[in-house]
């Protein structure tokens, strides 16, 4: 599987794209005060899960743990997601936590 591109990587292949990512998407819509970071992580990990977008979820679990989720959180969020996103996305999304290697708790 190809793996995504990387801030690096995508600021070569595409500068235009880098630098809304980081602008529009984290400095000002991550920033805003209706949601807490940890709201906004929920809502991304959920969202990419529904989609498949798969190559996005390593980043986004290692972010959604800065952002103070725990394992126990996300594996709880997975398993939600079974019954709307379906389980064979719920699983993948399982199988992206393992490969982060999230202690249980902090």
């Amino acid at each position: 599987m190809k793996t995504s591109l990387n801030r690096e990587t995508l600021a070569q292949q595409a500068p235009k794209l880098a630098e809304l990512t980081r602008e529009v998407l984290f400095d000002d819509i991550w920033q805003r005060d209706q949601l807490s970071a940890r709201e906004r992580s929920l809502l991304t990990l959920a969202t990419l899960t529904a989609l498949g977008r798969v190559e996005q979820l390593p980043w986004h679990i290692r972010f959604a743990r800065q952002n103070g989720l725990n394992r126990d959180e996300l594996v709880e969020s997975f398993t939600h997601l079974a019954f709307y996103a379906g389980w064979p996305a719920a699983v993948t999304a399982l199988n992206y936590l393992e490969d982060n290697t999230c202690p249980s708790h902090e």
